[in-house]
């Protein structure tokens, strides 16, 4: 029964990820997306590592099929998503999960995207060209999901929800 409600909350996690995928803030001249970090970060702490990775490969799949993504989204969510849950998994903090996502996708996925920029797309980019904007939308995702998670602590809806994941 376990893995039905895991696989039911895996199911809306991806949703809310396709569904905004094309919901950004303005940040100077860069655009934030940030509803990705935020569904890895959710999905880090509620779920764990397995879970949040295929959770960030099925959004970025289905959002590629919609149009709505590109191939970057691939490194840049789930090597976000790994980090992520692999140090909450450990330290059981927001705080170091937050970081994962932030260091995971905004310089481990950003660095992961060059040569699917430079071999698969065939365009020219440097090295660290993704970093700034991965970093910016990774960020955004973790000050909401801190908000969010925060929230649903207070109103005991995490812990309730962990426990009906067990």
């Amino acid at each position: 029964m376990q893995m039905t409600r895991k696989i039911a909350i895996s199911g809306l996690l991806t949703a809310l990820g396709v569904v905004t995928s094309t919901f950004y803030i303005p940040v100077g001249a860069a655009k934030c997306f940030p509803v990705q970090s935020m569904v890895n970060i959710i999905a880090g702490v509620m779920l764990g590592p397995v879970y949040a990775v295929g959770i960030a490969f099925v959004t970025s799949t289905l959002r590629i099929l919609l149009g709505t993504g590109s191939l970057l989204a691939y490194p840049g969510s789930m090597i976000g998503a790994l980090c992520c849950a692999l140090l909450y998994k450990y330290s059981h903090k927001l705080l170091p999960a937050c970081l994962g996502e932030v260091i995971g996708t905004g310089i481990l996925g950003a660095l992961a995207a060059y040569p699917i920029v430079t071999l698969i797309l065939a365009k020219q980019a440097a090295l660290f060209t993704y970093v700034i904007p991965f970093i910016i939308s990774a960020v955004g995702g973790a000050a909401i999901s801190v908000l969010l998670i925060t929230l649903m602590r207070r109103a005991k809806v995490l812990d309730r929800l962990k426990a009906y994941t067990r």
